[in-house]
């Protein structure tokens, strides 16, 4: 693994200052029942609604909230609309990661100077709760970068959307907030969108990993992880690398039927508790083989937690030089073999895991072979 360290030039100077994940749109084919889906399975609330009864004539969106983790479901209302052609292609998925920026306006133009390819032109929302002005920017596949300034409104999530009350509210499972998103794409393509986040969003790249650290008997790829200044958005990039038989990546590219966001990271402040309520109401996680956890202590020194409930639930651990961290993968909340989640607690560590992957992309080579699809 290569550690790329920021040189003071570029730590020093942040021309696009984000303060962290506002939050993710997934364009599905019944937002209703998504919506109800991740409250009953992932202790979301519900938050705002838009749809033709708010105005918005062509779709309608639920917004959900679980602490700072808010995600948005979005479906057409007629077959007549761009959204209706991106569900037939990609299925369920990430539509929009949303960053939070003080100028959303200043954010554009400096994308879009940099060589980014403009999605939305800054556009001002009001309502009687104040403005709120939002612009965004293409990225990999059909994914795009929304930039949201809020300073200037109160509202329950922005105009268009009203209060969304229910009497179903599940609790929550102690989510808080997304750690990271990852994106998988193409062959041969990951550099150049390291360079589109060096160059045109300003990101670093901290972390990177070849196909000798991301591999097994079977299948390889190559990942790098690009950061913003302050650190709060992280965005890992994936691409396939030569091996026996089909990778991961190469699995979700086929079924997506393109380039997108393969996972969000999901962080915790007790994975052991969040994990044993999620797989209480259904969450499906992958299983690494007991074996994984005889000499965890001796790879990874003494940790707080309790090995025998992390053996139980199938719970990872890795540690770098700042700390340890937990983190477990769920198998595809889908039929197709697509989006999945990642829960994540850190005990100080900045990094990925790297000590899991072996045993991680065996687990998935696993799911892939149940499938047909190694």
């Amino acid at each position: 693994m290569n550690t790329i360290a920021a040189n003071a030039s570029t730590a020093s100077v942040d021309f696009l200052p984000l303060h962290g994940t506002d939050y993710v749109e997934f364009y599905v084919g019944n937002a209703k029942q998504a919506a109800h889906f991740y409250k009953t399975a992932f202790g979301f609330q519900s938050l705002a609604y838009a749809g033709p009864e708010t105005g918005v004539k062509d779709r309608a969106s639920y917004a959900v909230r679980q602490h700072k983790l808010t995600f948005v479901f979005t479906t057409p209302i007629t077959s007549q609309n761009p959204m209706a052609d991106h569900i037939y292609k990609h299925g369920d998925g990430v539509k929009a990661l949303a960053l939070m920026v003080d100028d959303a306006t200043d954010a554009w133009e400096q994308t879009t100077r940099r060589g980014g390819v403009s999605y939305m032109m800054p556009t001002h929302l009001e309502d009687e709760h104040g403005k709120l002005v939002m612009s965004g920017i293409h990225t990999y596949g059909d994914t795009v970068h929304l930039f949201i300034e809020r300073k200037n409104y109160k509202g329950v999530f922005m105009p268009g959307y009203r209060k969304w009350e229910s009497l179903y509210n599940p609790a929550d499972t102690g989510l808080l907030y997304v750690d990271h998103c990852v994106g998988n794409v193409g062959w041969n393509q990951m550099n150049k969108w390291v360079k589109f986040y060096e160059e045109v969003m300003g990101f670093r790249n901290i972390l990177s990993f070849d196909d000798k650290d991301i591999s097994t008997e079977y299948s390889a790829l190559m990942s790098k992880v690009m950061s913003n200044g302050n650190g709060y958005v992280k965005f890992p990039i994936n691409e396939p690398a030569e091996g026996k038989k089909k990778s991961q990546v190469e699995e979700y590219l086929e079924f997506y039927d393109g380039e997108g966001c393969q996972h969000v990271a999901l962080a915790t402040n007790n994975i052991v508790a969040t994990v044993t309520e999620l797989q209480n109401r259904g969450i499906e996680f992958l299983k690494v083989p007991s074996s994984y956890y005889d000499d965890l202590l001796s790879r990874v020194g003494a940790i707080e937690e309790d090995l025998d409930p992390l053996k139980e639930l199938g719970i990872l651990v890795d540690r770098d030089d700042e700390g340890y961290l937990l983190q477990i993968f769920s198998k595809p909340v889908e039929d197709r073999p697509t989006l999945f989640f990642e829960i994540i607690q850190r005990k100080g560590a900045k990094s990925f895991g790297k000590g899991n992957f072996k045993a991680l992309f065996e687990a998935l080579e696993r799911e892939q072979d149940s499938r047909g699809n190694l």
